[in-house]
């Protein structure tokens, strides 16, 4: 990424929504180590305060309370406002299937409220967290951009209708948007506990526990998991892209390589295993399928390398290395 570039995001204001969450507090704290002024919006509902104790430090970042389904909250948020980073949502398949109305009040009725409100501000670019869920049960691989199917959960139908969402406000409002879908993100700081955590952090903790993780169906099922610094690099060169084929498009956000859940959990064992021996004997069992589950999951990232010069760095084993040792550290 150019230093000019970056020079230009030291003198912008930029909004992150979903402050407090995994995803939402690295990228403030990667704008601010850049020197940006950032304001970080979040109602704690799924976030952490804890994921925000180095950025309070820091006199270029202000915080809000709020919540995106409240329209003042966000006509605050985006005050003076020239990039919004919208994080804020509803994961989960599993959450969607058991409580759509909550899942569609956040997902779509909130990310229309952060339209409006940067419309109004006259905010520059919305980039936001779209969904490789969105792909459904299309069954081409690897997943191109222009070719989804039916979705398969609530969750990912909120998912897609954002993007929709977001074309309409080009065509009708001239907001420029970039979305990007998420393919199974993990690294630092992404949550271990409750019922939704996500399967990389969940099963890192039990290893650490001594518990047999159990994997849903035979393990066979893949997935694009990628590492949380590849997602920070494609939300920076969202904002910064000078290229204006780049805007008012929706892109794969990944590695480019599948792992199966059998691959996975053999690595976690590997490498949690050099901290602590015991962790290689741990059993990993299985049980039924999930409702809503892709089979297999793979993006095609060359849209992204094309238009918005998207080089990822960390592949599955180097990312799972920097996400074992960070938790190893941090939560042990």
């Amino acid at each position: 990424m150019s230093t000019k570039h970056l020079e230009q995001l030291r003198s912008s204001k930029i909004l992150v929504t979903g402050a407090a969450g995994f995803i939402g507090s690295n990228l403030c704290e990667a704008l601010l180590n850049n020197g940006s002024t950032v304001i970080g919006l979040d109602n704690f509902a799924t976030g952490h305060k804890k994921n925000l104790s180095v950025c309070d430090k820091n006199s270029n970042f202000t915080f809000i309370e709020g919540d995106i389904r409240n329209l003042d909250d966000c006509h605050k948020a985006c005050d003076g406002v020239d990039f919004v980073l919208h994080q804020a949502a509803l994961g989960s398949v599993p959450r969607s299937i058991n409580d759509p109305i909550t899942s569609n009040d956040v997902n779509v009725g909130g990310f229309l409220n952060m339209l409006i409100a940067s419309r109004d501000a006259g905010v520059k670019r919305f980039v936001y967290a779209a969904s490789s869920s969105t792909y459904g049960d299309s069954e081409s691989m690897p997943k191109i951009e222009e070719k989804i199917g039916k979705p398969l959960s609530p969750y990912a139908i909120t998912k897609y209708v954002n993007e929709l969402y977001a074309d309409n406000f080009k065509r009708t409002y001239g907001l420029d948007t970039v979305g990007l879908r998420y393919f199974n993100v993990f690294g630092r700081k992404q949550d271990p506990d409750g019922a939704y955590a996500a399967v990389i952090p969940k099963f890192v903790m039990q290893f650490m526990k001594y518990e047999s993780p159990v994997i849903n169906g035979d393990g066979q099922f893949s997935r694009d998991f990628t590492y949380i610094d590849n997602v920070v690099q494609m939300n920076l060169r969202s904002m910064i892209s000078d290229n204006p084929e780049a805007l008012n498009n929706v892109y794969n956000t990944a590695y480019g390589e599948r792992t199966t859940l059998n691959e996975l959990t053999t690595l976690l064992k590997e490498y949690l295993s050099e901290f602590d021996a015991k962790i290689a004997d741990v059993e990993v069992k299985y049980g039924p399928e999930r409702k809503g589950d892709i089979p297999h999951s793979l993006a095609s990232i060359d849209k992204a390398r094309t238009l918005l010069e998207y080089n990822p760095e960390y592949d599955i084993t180097s990312g799972l290395k920097e996400a074992v040792k960070w938790y190893w550290e941090n939560l042990k």
